[in-house]
């Protein structure tokens, strides 16, 4: 729910699945974010005071968190067990159907989104796709790192992946950031899967697993990525989408601009 100017990151988030064609919407949370299930709630006294008030541009506002024929549900991951135990919850509710896995603290500014530039490869492929980028050696062991092959359609085909290992050991610097476009066979392998890497139950354990009897590609995505789970990260990415708001960043940048001068 951390904002990146006027939109909190889940926001981010939900507009671009619904760039890439999704209608319905899976929130895995906790116990504690309950915030989330507001955030997307109709609030029909609050629409009804906009309206009454004319104030008709923020009643479109609220109305387009959620459009119309977009269906929204929630559930709870009882213990935090890791990306792979949150996946497999959603089960139930995703049936035997690919479908987007989307972290939103990565934020990803392109001119095409980013699981849209997925879908179009996943229907070209057929197989499910990883969101890649490369990444510095040195930071190998904070992600699932793959190494890849091109097949015979010229597409990077995982061989390998492994979760966040330590520079020497790491196949390549080709690194999975946040989004996933998945058959149903993954869960089955999720079933299976211990609990690997800290005590929890790994997608990408599932996901080389699913390697053994599946292929799956790499898309080393257009775009630009920002870590919004790191203080960092987050603040590169509200200077940056500050910068591109319609409404405020020419004076923004004005702002940026006098504080270098001063």
């Amino acid at each position: 729910m951390l904002p990146i100017v006027d939109k909190p990151l889940i926001q981010y988030a939900v507009e671009e699945a619904l760039a890439a064609g999704v209608h319905k919407l899976i929130f895995i949370t906790g116990s504690s974010k309950r915030a989330i299930e507001d955030h997307f709630d109709t609030d029909a006294e609050l629409e009804r005071a906009l309206e009454e008030a004319g104030k008709e541009d923020l009643l479109a506002l609220v109305r387009d968190i959620v459009p119309s024929g977009v269906s929204c549900l929630f559930l709870r991951q009882g213990i935090p067990l890791g990306l792979g135990h949150a996946v497999l919850c959603a089960r139930p509710a995703v049936g035997d159907e690919p479908f987007f896995v989307h972290l939103a603290d990565d934020l990803i500014h392109s001119r095409v989104p980013c699981l849209e530039q997925m879908r179009v490869l996943f229907e070209r492929c057929g197989h499910s796709v990883l969101g890649v980028e490369t990444v510095p050696r040195e930071q190998t062991a904070s992600y699932g790192i793959v190494a890849v092959e091109k097949d015979t359609c010229g597409i990077d085909r995982v061989t390998r992946i492994v979760e966040k290992p330590k520079p020497a050991e790491a196949p390549s610097s080709l690194a999975v950031v946040g989004r996933y476009c998945l058959t149903p066979g993954i869960f089955d392998e999720l079933e299976r899967t211990g609990r690997g890497a800290g005590g929890e139950i790994q997608l990408t354990d599932g996901i080389a697993a699913l390697l053994r009897r599946e292929s799956v590609h790499a898309h080393q995505f257009e775009g630009v990525r920002y870590d919004c789970g790191n203080k960092l990260g987050y603040l590169r990415a509200t200077v940056e989408y500050g910068l591109r708001h319609e409404d405020l960043g020419e004076a923004f940048k004005a702002y940026l601009e006098s504080r270098e001068r001063g």
